[in-house]
Order: structure tokens, then C-alpha cells, then sequence
């Protein structure tokens, strides 16, 4: 993989997959995930005619850290990469990625379509806040050398999985690579801490913006991808019926992104 130095110095690894003269869609995950994860959509759009451009977030993978943290920084990191890879004519992001990539759109990220996979912007009313002191109790677990207990916690309270599917999660074969970006749950949290809803710059921005969904996934979900795409000026909702309970089908992903830039 390469190197982009972010605007604080910090190194983000990222690849781009496709034609080096395809035009460009920067990929970015949500939570505990990394550029290996984003490989398949990376090649799906690769099959479409265009060039996926894969990253490890910041305290992932290949990537750097540096504090003291703020959701700006990966903002930059997005910028950055960008810049490194050369003609990227959209970014596409993922969950909490999602929610960074608007974010980074609405800084200065120089694209000319984004795609919005499912962001967790709390519009529905019956899913309860996150706690004020969720990122402060995340960073104490890794501080203190519990970066399992970090992962379990965002898991229970961020993600809001069942205490029984989490202990299951701890058995399985991914367990491992969890717990090695246990760090990164405080930035995710933070993240969503900070924008519970897009701020006002981020519900501005005017370029197209195509919000995706799966055929199957969570209520508040479908909550908030037809208030965010009924809130973006030039935003439009796109269902893809393959992409399923908060997963991103590659194939499918691909095919509505290819249909959108033409």
C-alpha cells in the first residue's frame, strides 16, 4: 500500500484498485474497518470501468496516529488521500464512514458526487442518544490496557448489539482483528457523539448525493437514510435490494455507482 501524510502528518495507508485513468471513488469504512475489508467493493467498481480507492482510517491498519484526536483530522485524511490518488471523482462512505465522508464534503474534499451507505444520524427519536461519556469510558479501557473491553462497549452501547451476541462475536475467528483497532472506537464514537445529526454545514452540501440502503436492514437506519436524503439539497435515496442487515454488497453497491456517474 501507499502513503498519504495528512494535513497533521499522520500517515494513511490507502491502494486504489482499477484502471489508473478510471475515474476515482475513495472508499472509507465504519466501524473496525479496514482497507482489506473494502477490497471487494473496491474491485466490484473496478468491474464497472471506474478505479476504487481503499484506506486504513487513521489508527488502523497501516495507518498513523496522532493526538490529540478530533473528527477534522480524519476529515484531512480523506482530503489527503484523495490528493494522492489522483482524479477521484466521488467518495463513497459506509456507516460511520458515511458520516465522515459528508463531514469531509463539507470541508473541502474535492469530489463531484458522494454515495452514503446507511449513516447512523440519529433522527429517530426512539433509539436513545449515546451516553455523554461513552468516548471518555472507551479511551479508559484502552488506556488501561483492556482494549477488549473497549470493542464489548462500543459493541453493547454504540452499535447496540445483545450482551449474548457479543460474547459470541469474542469466540469468533474476527475477535482478534477487533480488538487491534480498539483505538479507533473512541474516534468512531466521537464522530457520532459530535454529528448526532449532520451539522448545518454538512446539511448544505449541494453537490449530488446519492444515499444508499439495503433491501433489509435496521429501523432507525431507514429512518435516518429518508430524512438524510429528503434533507441534502441534491440528495436522492437508492435502494440496493442485495446489500442486507447493515452489510454493503459489492456487486450491487457498484452497479448503482457506476448508474450514477454515467
Amino acid at each position: 500500500m501507499q502513503q498519504a501524510h495528512s494535513a497533521d502528518g499522520t500517515p494513511i495507508a490507502w491502494e486504489a484498485i482499477g484502471p489508473a485513468d478510471a475515474p476515482g471513488v475513495i472508499i472509507t469504512g465504519g466501524a473496525f474497518s479496514t482497507a482489506d475489508a473494502a477490497r471487494p467493493l473496491a474491485q466490484a467498481l473496478a468491474d464497472v470501468g471506474l478505479r476504487g480507492v481503499v484506506l486504513d482510517r487513521r489508527a488502523r491498519g497501516g495507518s498513523g496516529d496522532t493526538r490529540p484526536y478530533a473528527p477534522e483530522r480524519e476529515a484531512e485524511d480523506l482530503i489527503a488521500v484523495a490528493a494522492a490518488a489522483g482524479g477521484v471523482r466521488a467518495a463513497l462512505g459506509h456507516s460511520s464512514g458515511a458520516v465522515l465522508t459528508l463531514r469531509a464534503a463539507a470541508d473541502r474534499l474535492d469530489v463531484d458526487y458522494l454515495f452514503l451507505s446507511e449513516p447512523p444520524f440519529g433522527f429517530d427519536e426512539s433509539r436513545p442518544p449515546q451516553s455523554p461519556d461513552l468516548v471518555d469510558r472507551l479511551q479508559a479501557h484502552v488506556d488501561a490496557g483492556r482494549p477488549e473491553d473497549a470493542v464489548g462497549l462500543f459493541q453493547r452501547e454504540a452499535v447496540g448489539l445483545p450482551d449474548e451476541v457479543i460474547e459470541q462475536i469474542r469466540h469468533a475467528p474476527m475477535w482478534p482483528a477487533l480488538v487491534d483497532v480498539a483505538q479507533s472506537t473512541v474516534y468512531d464514537a466521537t464522530i457520532t457523539g459530535e454529528t448526532p445529526v449532520p451539522s448545518p454545514a454538512m446539511a448544505a452540501v449541494s453537490m449530488p448525493v446519492t444515499v444508499l440502503r439495503g433491501g433489509r436492514t435496521w429501523p432507525f437506519l431507514v429512518t435516518a437514510t429518508d430524512r438524510l436524503a429528503a434533507l441534502l439539497p441534491a440528495g436522492r435515496l437508492v435502494v440496493v435490494p442485495e446489500s442486507q442487515d447493515h452489510g454493503l454488497h459489492p456487486a450491487g453497491t457498484a452497479r448503482e455507482v457506476a448508474a450514477a456517474l454515467g
